[in-house]
């Protein structure tokens, strides 16, 4: 017998009904349909008039009732058009351009004991995905950051294999990187513009959060070379340990930077962004103010883009301080110049020139 549960259909209920007519009993009957003698009755009662047994039986109105108490089951949608959370998440996501994860935090600050004012930020992603397509889909997919059509990977094909030999994968780090216990351990990056005509190299320190841009003269391997190895050298030599990269072709030059800088480099497995981490959400954080035809730190007006606002004070919502934030904006705003930049948090950054 299977023990899955199986509704009553239409036809089902036919014979309920046929069956009651003729005066059969609820185990009768039960049997007769492989069902359970209290399915019967709730069934009786459900279609019955004034939900009395004794009463005749409709099937009709049996499967109504049915429907009715379908639709009222099960949990009801938070972000539901026309609520006061879909009106505030509509708001800061298209008109202010804050991600999901700043709206939900922003969220949990303000209403910190209401729980019916609270949303997370999965359950964000999956009311904007799940909308039919549209104006309205298609202004809020704008809105996020990675412009994404739909979630999921974006590739099946393996990557950069032939330049990762395999005693320097990720799985033979030592632990103590793993652990951010230390500083002087990084995650490297490109951020690459339209066409690949140029880039951004991003180095994030696993410990600290210190950021590190770094002007590229292309998307090359010795451009990446160059890049990496002219802002590193800045840094003191306790605080180049190792590098965490992924499988990119702009690292075929690794021996030679490893040599330059006598840092340890790792490499990340296929498809696996989530082992440098803090590199990805900075990344993700640096697209707001980078797009992507609009790449050019020497260009003073690399973050004019009037259809993505720079609001940094929405930033608030992840810890930063309205003062720090206003600093940021005022050296992204205009051109960039040398020194080092810096706002109260977790992160530092460093300018890229």
């Amino acid at each position: 017998m299977d023990r899955r549960y199986k509704h009553l259909n239409g036809e089902e209920r036919g014979v309920i009904l046929a069956e009651h007519r003729r005066g059969a009993r609820l185990r009768e009957i039960g049997d007769l349909l492989g069902r359970a003698p209290s399915t019967i009755g709730r069934e009786l009662r459900r279609g019955s008039l004034g939900g009395e047994p004794s009463q005749p039986y409709c099937a009709q109105r049996g499967g109504a009732g049915y429907r009715a108490r379908r639709k009222r089951c099960g949990r009801r949608r938070k972000l539901a058009p026309g609520g006061w959370l879909h009106d505030f998440v509509r708001g800061k996501l298209i008109h202010k351009r804050w991600s999901p994860e700043q709206i939900a935090c922003k969220l949990k600050v303000m209403h910190p004991d209401d729980p019916t004012r609270l949303i997370s930020h999965e359950t964000i992603y999956a009311a904007i995905y799940a909308q039919p397509k549209g104006g309205l889909k298609a202004e809020m997919i704008a809105a996020l950051r990675q412009h994404k059509a739909s979630r999921g990977l974006r590739r099946t094909t393996l990557s950069g294999g032939s330049i990762t030999p395999e005693s320097l994968r990720i799985i033979h780090r030592p632990e103590e990187i793993e652990g951010r216990l230390v500083p002087g351990h990084w995650e490297g990056d490109l951020i690459k513009g339209a066409f690949n005509r140029s880039a951004v190299g991003t180095v994030v320190e696993r410990k600290t959060r210190y950021l590190i841009l770094s002007k590229m003269r292309g998307c090359t391997a010795d451009a990446a070379l160059e890049g990496f190895t002219r802002q590193m050298k800045r840094l003191p030599a306790a605080l180049r340990k190792s590098m965490t990269y992924d499988r990119g072709s702009e690292m075929a030059c690794h021996p030679e930077l490893a040599r330059r800088l006598k840092i340890d480099i790792w490499f990340c497995d296929p498809h696996a962004p989530w082992q440098r981490g803090s590199n990805e959400n900075t990344n993700g954080l640096l697209r707001q103010f980078f797009p992507c035809r609009w790449i050019s730190l020497s260009s003073p007006r690399h973050t004019a883009n009037p259809d993505r606002p720079m609001d940094l004070e929405t930033l608030c919502a992840i810890g930063a301080t309205r003062r720090g934030w206003q600093r940021v904006r005022r050296m992204a705003c205009a051109k960039p110049a040398r020194g080092v930049w810096q706002r109260r948090g977790r992160r530092h950054t460093k300018s890229c020139l």
